[in-house]
């Protein structure tokens, strides 16, 4: 590989970290679950008020990485930075693409004054999990994540609302 930039996304990159995204799904076991389109990312991304920040990594004029992240609010710590997803296309793992995306979100939490900075990886991604554990985090098996979808929010609010 020759050599390796990680910087800030740019609107241009959004069609190749949507793609991605799609390869993180089908790694995941659910390659139909990506309802987002590279518009969606323009826009939350790029516009007055953007809705997170990507770091993406360039190897050759192409991005082979990325790194999506949010801020949050602890009610315990203050302001939390919210790594969604790191991804390093197949083909260039084992290269330092994820060490050097996660510095870079690690290094823009700690310039935003973040308390914390967290994310969840699936418990059968031993591979992810050592990684995380060996660059030193913890990886905190007695919590669940808590979702619903948007077939879920309807349903909650058809349900709860007006009581």
């Amino acid at each position: 590989m020759n050599k390796l930039e990680i910087r800030p996304a740019r609107p241009e990159d959004m069609q190749e970290v949507l793609e991605l995204i799609r390869e993180l799904a089908i790694f995941e076991r659910e390659p139909h679950a990506v309802e987002l389109t590279g518009e969606d990312l323009l826009r939350d991304g790029f516009g007055q008020m953007p809705r997170f920040k990507c770091f993406v990594a360039v190897a050759n004029g192409r991005v082979k990485g990325m790194a999506l992240c949010y801020p949050r609010y602890s009610t315990w710590k203050g302001l939390v930075i919210h790594l969604e997803d790191l991804i390093v296309t197949e083909a260039a793992r084992g290269q330092g693409l994820g060490s050097a995306l996660l510095t870079a979100v690690i290094r823009y939490a700690k310039e935003e004054g973040a308390r914390r900075v967290s994310w969840e990886v699936l418990d059968w991604n031993d591979p992810a999990i050592d990684f995380y554990e060996g660059r030193g985090a913890r990886v905190l098996r007695d919590w669940d994540v808590v979702q619903l979808d948007a077939r879920g929010i309807e349903t909650y609010l058809e349900r709860y609302e007006n009581i």
